[in-house]
């Protein structure tokens, strides 16, 4: 009994210090999992980890398209306020 209990412990405390280094893995485990209990095909589960780890990460692309977006909406804003200045506006 009391070897359950410290086997138990020490797989929670595996678990609960993994899970601070790969929470992006975890999550797209746990998401698997659940589709692969409730779909009940292998396939199912790997889509599911792949759309799972889309999910919680970013692309290079998505992340310069994110950036670019960025800028035209900061140029756009100094160019407002540049009109609002000749105006004699306050920005």
């Amino acid at each position: 009994m009391i070897d359950r209990r410290i086997a138990r412990t020490a797989v929670l405390g595996l678990v609960l210090g993994s899970s601070v280094l790969l929470q992006g893995c975890l999550v797209g485990a746990v998401v698997g999992g659940t589709a692969a209990v409730v779909g009940g095909t292998a396939k199912a589960g790997g889509a599911v980890v792949g759309a799972g780890f889309d999910a919680v990460t970013t692309s290079d692309e998505e992340t310069r398209a994110r950036r670019e977006r960025e800028q035209r909406d900061w140029e756009r804003e100094q160019r407002r306020c540049e009109q609002r200045q000749r105006q004699g506006k306050r920005c």
